[in-house]
């Protein structure tokens, strides 16, 4: 088969079509960047997408914080953290020199009351549409993505990912359980305004290749909800936001750290394209999921970074090998690592990483 551009190789393999080679992606913790710029690797701003030829760019990211005008009110300041209130009334504690979620401290909103006083008609007020919407950076990122045929997706949260930063997740868990309306509610209110801001946002700058969804829906060895619990109160909400996607033509994408085996089936339902990043220390097995789900989805990830951060490069082609060539059976896979690869691992057992995994994963 000829050598196909980033743009095409991605499209195929998403839709398990026939391809030359399984394509590259991957995410870094700003940590990653810096210890490898301070050793001389690569260049404090430069791309690491770049650097090591990865093939898909992202845009999008709406603003859909509750108030746009709160701004975020430091409420104490330590040398390492910073304890912040933001638009959603959520008070966090986050690090100031180094990658990683934020503590939960408090939340303004903690049922259906509190959330019908505080969010929900800033949420639904349509007056504010235009200043969520991050324009000029999807027309920049989607303009150099086409000038260098690279594949493009719109990304963003979905309803999981909007609802806990509002309440917390202990809240929202339990509001599944003793008030699944107002769980439900909130999905609605998130779902329609996702679809409010990708509709002005194409219609105004075009189309994406795909779209990417960011929804972290497990944790260690399970996932946030039974399948039952998820069917009936979140996958509505996924379904409709799916749907609008697919309507355009578009595949879709879903990002999902921790454990969620048992959720795939309705977000293959639902609609989704490609399941990403299949985290191996949550329970996610990579090779388990291409033998069920690969004449229904593709993969992205799914290779233990733990391999990589051991340095040791047997280690790294030993992953590989078992994954791999399974994995790209068919069509249908991208490599990429479980996680984000953090500063732990070494920019030469990263480039062995890329380099070999290509070599094993061209299509003959």
């Amino acid at each position: 088969m000829a050598t196909m551009t980033s743009r095409e190789r991605i499209g195929h393999l998403i839709r398990r079509q026939p391809a030359d080679r399984i394509g590259v992606h991957e995410s870094f913790w700003g940590d990653t960047q810096r210890a490898w710029a301070a050793l001389g690797h690569v260049e404090e701003d430069e791309s690491l997408a770049d650097h090591f030829g990865l093939e898909i760019r992202g845009a999008g990211w709406p603003n859909l914080v509750a108030d746009l005008d709160a701004g975020q009110q430091i409420i104490e300041e330590t040398e390492e953290t910073k304890l912040v209130r933001n638009g959603n009334g959520a008070v966090l504690r986050w690090w100031k020199h180094k990658s990683g979620t934020p503590e939960h401290v408090d939340f303004l909103v903690h049922d259906h009351e509190t959330w019908d006083r505080h969010v929900r008609a800033k949420l639904v007020a349509r007056s504010n549409l235009r200043r969520r919407l991050r324009l000029e950076r999807y027309r920049e990122v989607r303009a150099s993505a086409s000038q260098r045929d690279l594949f493009f997706c719109w990304s963003g949260v979905n309803v999981f990912e909007l609802m806990h930063p509002v309440c917390g997740h202990e809240h929202m868990l339990i509001g599944m359980a003793l008030e699944p309306e107002w769980v439900k509610d909130m999905c609605s209110v998130f779902a329609d305004l996702i679809i409010d801001v990708q509709k002005t946002l194409f219609a105004e700058e075009g189309l994406p290749d795909a779209v990417w969804f960011y929804e972290d829906l497990g944790f260690k060895g399970k996932p946030f909800m039974a399948p039952a619990m998820y069917k009936d109160i979140v996958w509505p909400a996924h379904k409709k936001t799916f749907e609008f996607a697919k309507g355009l033509g578009l595949p879709i994408i879903v990002h999902s750290c921790g454990y969620v085996e048992p959720l795939v089936g309705g977000l293959i339902e639902a609609g989704m394209d490609c399941l990403q990043a299949m985290e191996v220390k949550a329970g996610m097995d990579l090779l388990e999921l291409k033998a069920t789900y690969g004449d229904r989805i593709s993969f992205m990830g799914g290779l233990d970074i733990r391999a990589l951060e051991s340095n040791d490069l047997d280690q790294v082609e030993a992953e590989l090998l078992k994954k791999v060539p399974a994995a790209m059976e068919g069509s249908g896979y991208v490599l990429h690592t479980d996680h984000s690869v953090s500063s732990r691992v070494k920019y030469e057992t990263y480039k062995f990483f890329v380099q070999r995994g290509l070599e094993i994963g061209t299509y003959s």
